[in-house]
């Protein structure tokens, strides 16, 4: 995989990797930026997000498990020091659908954040990555 990253103006980036899909970030305007855009960490969080949604998603369809909706909120803390990484990551699962199989939700998501997420992995090598389910009918 390859990527490249460009710089618009002050601290405006665009990057592009192998799918050719520019994506834009920028920092603070305290700090030079103009505050347009998603920050680089801001970024990792909705990666981590993309990516275990997606295994759920592809988990849970081959399990034949229907949804109405889906969604996936993260909270995160960071160290206070330099590099301000993160030490703490909470996933909250949220489905809405009639019926929906606990056991079959659960056994998706752990399979996403146990095997298949690379982006969890990654992270869990920094950080605790707690995760919970709240499914409403």
């Amino acid at each position: 995989m390859k990527a490249k990253i460009v710089n618009v103006k002050g601290l405006t980036f665009v990057g592009k990797a192998d799918s050719s899909h520019w994506m834009v970030m920028d920092g603070d305007e305290k700090f030079g930026g103009f505050n347009a855009a998603v920050k680089p960490m801001e970024a990792v969080l909705i990666a981590l997000g993309g990516c275990t949604g997606m295994d759920v998603v592809s988990i849970l369809s081959k399990m034949k498990v229907k949804y109405d909706s889906f969604e996936i909120e993260i909270n995160a803390d960071r160290t206070e020091d330099h590099p301000k990484v993160f030490t703490k990551i909470e996933l909250k699962y949220k489905f809405k659908g009639k019926d929906l199989p606990r056991d079959k939700i659960e056994k998706a998501i752990r399979l996403s954040q146990e095997r298949y997420c690379s982006v969890s992995a990654m992270l869990r090598k920094v950080a605790d990555i707690k995760w919970e389910i709240e499914i409403e009918d």
